[in-house]
């Protein structure tokens, strides 16, 4: 028998593994990395990507600037559609209202400041920049 074939008789399976089903991540590989970098907790814990998960574990995922708090449902090995992979876990009340505030507070906040020069500054602009500095040292 499989090692993987083990932990799916005994209703677990690798945290990467799931979360690459419940389509979190692309692929398994930035799961993993992910996992790694601190970026998913399993119970309140730092997790290793090979921690098996279990039917009512609390998974934490941070992407981006959005955290998500998900119970997990079901196990899978396999990724498959989106509308069967949100059927592997269920997400808190508390989280969806955090990530809709922050999308909030994220659609609300005033647009950066962008530099509208471009390429490096003209003869002028040069001069200009070096009366403004002969300026400023004989100021001193």
């Amino acid at each position: 028998m499989h090692r993987e074939d083990e932990n799916e008789d005994d209703g677990r399976i690798r945290l990467d593994k799931w979360l690459w089903a419940a389509r979190f991540f692309k692929t398994r590989s930035l799961a993993a990395e992910a996992v790694g970098g601190g970026k998913v907790s399993l119970n309140g814990d730092r997790a290793k990507p090979a921690k098996p998960v279990k039917l009512g574990d609390e998974v934490r995922v941070q992407i981006g600037q959005f955290a998500h708090i998900i119970t997990v449902r079901e196990l899978s090995d396999r990724r498959g559609p989106a509308s069967v992979a949100q059927t592997l876990y269920e997400e808190t009340d508390e989280s969806k209202a955090a990530r809709a505030r922050l999308a909030e507070q994220i659609r609300m906040a005033p647009a950066p400041l962008v530099y509208e020069e471009k390429g490096r500054p003209t003869k002028r602009d040069r001069r200009e920049i070096s009366r403004f500095r002969k300026g400023y040292e004989e100021g001193r």
